[in-house]
């Protein structure tokens, strides 16, 4: 197989959905007695049966994560850099054919922002922009990322697919890592859910992660949107399996898993299958007894007595303090919002209740001498 479409093709959505909910009680305790649960076991611990056995899930994953990680919790932030969108996607704030005020950041106004995003205490910083390909495109990434790079110590970045040679340019600039959602591994949901635009192409933006690997990026980071599709268990399982073939074919990339529930925006949709808050510690649980070298991610999406419960548990990198917004740290304005986020508390003090639980809030972790330096 040259890359995950190839695997993905033998996957068949439908037995996967029968598989996850045939599971029973005896084989989540097999699961969660496994030294290492394989695809089978993954499929106990994200069924309904598993629900029965959320504290020694989690018991476990607390215990893989501190092995792994420490008492650390990364933080990065993101800077929203455009909302321009040649897209037209159902769930999306930025959607073209959305009536709301749009704005791309120049030099000086991204200076700001840099200034603005540091004086927090940020050293991670992930570039957003909405996909349009001729004014935030290849070009103006060339333009900005090395005046941005010189700020911080880790950059990143999620906006429109590029081609593996746009990625090796980018990566010899200073880029670090990139994340990009496939949003939902069913076809037709996809299809349904996109209406215009490049972002229509289901079998691009699934070989992003395969054109990253092989263009040698550091990071990629993956994720699903969960209430996107009918199913957020199957899409979660298809998740996992793209993460294992990456892993196993670009053994030399890390990965990080997000969990993006569907959150309010401008023209957005109601979630076509809903995940509470137990079921989604569950998934991040299941997640690390699957992947207990991986990074697990959670964003400002979900809610500060959330977040201050389930980080402790299996994250190890959090967002705070996001303005999902061009220019939202310099210069706040909520009508260009890209969805709605739920935690609002400044930084210090999402670490303040890191530290309360007996976690160390990490700004920086490493510099360019450390051996990551472009190449």
């Amino acid at each position: 197989m040259k890359d995950f479409i190839d695997r993905w093709r033998r996957l068949e959505w439908d037995d996967i959905r029968l598989r996850i909910h045939s599971k029973s009680a005896a084989d989540v305790q097999r699961a969660l007695n496994a030294p290492r649960p394989d695809r089978d076991d993954l499929m106990a611990l994200l069924s309904p049966a598993a629900a029965a056995f959320l504290e020694p899930l989690a018991q476990k994953a607390q215990l893989l994560t501190r092995q792994r990680f420490g008492n650390t919790v990364s933080f990065y932030v993101p800077l929203y850099l455009s909302n321009l969108c040649a897209n037209d996607c159902t769930y999306c704030g930025f959607s073209m054919s959305n009536r709301i005020k749009r704005k791309t950041l120049n030099a000086k106004e991204i200076a700001r922002e840099c200034q603005a995003i540091r004086a927090m205490g940020f050293d991670h910083l992930l570039l957003v922009a909405g996909e349009h390909q001729t004014k935030v495109g290849i070009d103006y990434f060339h333009q900005h990322i090395p005046l941005i790079r010189p700020h911080f110590s880790s950059l990143m970045m999620e906006v429109q697919p590029l081609s593996q040679q746009e990625y090796l340019e980018l990566r010899k600039i200073g880029l670090d890592g990139v994340m990009v959602y496939q949003e939902t591994y069913h076809p037709k949901i996809y299809q349904q859910h996109h209406l215009k635009g490049n972002k229509q192409d289901f079998f691009f933006r699934l070989e992003t992660p395969d054109r990253l690997g092989r263009a040698g990026i550091d990071k990629i980071g993956l994720g699903a949107l969960i209430g996107l599709s009918d199913c957020w268990r199957t899409d979660c399982f298809m998740l996992a399996e793209h993460l294992l073939w990456l892993q196993q074919t670009y053994w030399q990339s890390r990965y990080s898993i997000s969990f993006p529930r569907l959150r309010p925006c401008t023209g957005g949709i109601e979630p076509a299958s809903l995940m509470s808050e137990a079921q989604l510690v569950q998934t991040i649980c299941a997640f690390r007894l699957f992947a207990p070298e991986v990074e697990l991610s959670l964003s400002t999406r979900e809610s500060p007595r959330f977040r201050d419960r389930v980080v402790p548990l299996a994250i190890n990198s959090v967002s705070a303090f996001s303005k999902t917004q061009p220019g939202g740290y310099a210069d706040p304005r909520p009508e260009l919002e890209q969805f709605s986020p739920d935690d609002h508390r400044p930084p210090q003090e999402v670490a303040a209740a890191l530290t309360q639980a007996g976690l160390q809030p990490v700004w920086k972790d490493w510099d360019s001498w450390l051996g990551r330096a472009p190449q």
